[in-house]
């Protein structure tokens, strides 16, 4: 199997801008095959000499690889963690971040070809998270990379760095999981079943064979007002909007149904499907959801202390006090089954669990101190 990669930048130059790899097929958990995958990722610094200094950063579920500005004018999703001077110090550490595989920012997902030359469509096979961990090595190796620095993320992008924890453990030094728990429960589950199938009955969704035609838009802002709600909380919902009517629309005066304004909050969830929309792709939100599905970093592997005892890094766990998807108990229940004493630092944010993004802040300090110092 040949694995390629682009060069290792040399300098600063092209932090921040897209590169890709090819690393081969992928044999899959759950019984698929991908014949020839490629990865997107982006970088930040440099790689030393010995490759010690290398930091993967992982995204959550409709995230890019874009963490940090480095050479580009776009601002990241991490900013506060990353960049020259930052928490994660890009003059000292060497920063990669990594669409997932079945993603939309340029890796191998459903709209990309297939060996046939048409996009995989409804033929995309199921990739769990421990998938998208195994193609994530192999990128690792092209690189030159044996080990992690340290591995980290929020959400999806925290269960991705725990399965990287437990897949790989003399790979991983450090491990900061963040916002998610060991595993996805029967709520969050059906937060997610409820996603997909409103994508899956959009009249254009054409059992995920959409492309040249129309697209699933208006499943695909469906799921996205769903998920979103389970991002913040109730307080922060009530602060914002409480019961105000949208500039201009009147929900109490309608002689039909159809034809009532709009809450202040139905707006805000309107525009947040519109949003999406206009920059992912309804197949990848089904592909990455159901990968999301699929955590469970004990699956197989006995009880979860069991199979957390098999790992050999230090590990920094961290929740949202006002998140109510990813409840701050199952943060606590990762760290008492994690081998040794591991203390859960608390984000205070009244937003919600997107205080993950938001707040990250509130984290430089014990982060410098445990990861970066």
């Amino acid at each position: 199997m040949t694995i390629t990669a682009t060069a290792l930048p040399q300098s600063g130059e092209d932090d921040g801008t897209v590169k890709y790899a090819g690393i081969g097929p992928l044999d899959l958990e759950a019984g698929g095959f991908l014949p020839d995958v490629v990865l997107a990722y982006e970088t930040w610094g440099k790689l030393n000499a010995d490759a010690s200094n290398a930091v993967l950063i992982q995204h959550a579920l409709t995230g890019s690889t874009h963490v940090a500005r480095g050479a580009t004018d776009e601002e990241g999703w991490w900013e506060q963690l990353v960049g020259p001077g930052a928490t994660i110090d890009t003059n000292r550490f060497f920063v990669i971040s990594i669409n997932i595989v079945g993603g939309c920012y340029g890796s191998t997902g459903p709209s990309s070809e297939a060996p046939d030359g048409r996009p995989w469509g409804s033929r995309f096979p199921l990739v769990t998270l421990r998938d998208s961990t195994e193609a994530e090595a192999r990128l690792a190796d092209a690189l030159g990379i044996d080990a992690w620095h340290a591995v980290l993320g929020g959400s999806m992008g925290g269960a991705r760095a725990l399965e990287w924890a437990a897949t790989f453990p003399e790979r991983v030094k450090r491990c900061a999981v963040i916002s998610v728990g060991a595993y996805s429960t029967a709520e969050q589950i059906a937060f997610a079943q409820a996603q997909t199938l409103a994508i899956r009955q959009d009249p254009n969704f054409n059992n995920g064979d959409y492309y040249g035609g129309t697209a699933p838009e208006h499943g695909l802002a469906l799921a996205r007002r769903i998920a979103h709600i389970t991002y913040r909380s109730a307080l922060e919902l009530d602060f914002r909007f409480g019961r105000e009517a949208q500039h201009q629309e009147t929900p109490l005066a309608a002689a039909v149904l159809g034809e009532r304004g709009r809450y202040q909050v139905e707006s805000y969830l309107d525009h947040q499907g519109t949003k999406l929309v206009r920059r992912f792709d309804a197949n990848s939100y089904i592909a990455i959801t159901e990968a999301l599905m699929s955590h469970d970093v004990a699956r197989g592997r006995g009880s979860l202390e069991a199979a957390l005892s098999r790992t050999t890094a230090e590990f920094f766990v961290a929740a949202v006090d006002s998140d109510r998807l990813y409840f701050p108990a199952q943060s606590r229940e990762l760290a008492a089954a994690l081998p040794g004493d591991v203390p859960v630092h608390v984000i205070e944010a009244p937003i919600g669990h997107d205080g993950f993004l938001t707040e990250i802040g509130q984290l430089s300090a014990q982060l410098r101190e445990a990861f970066f110092a």
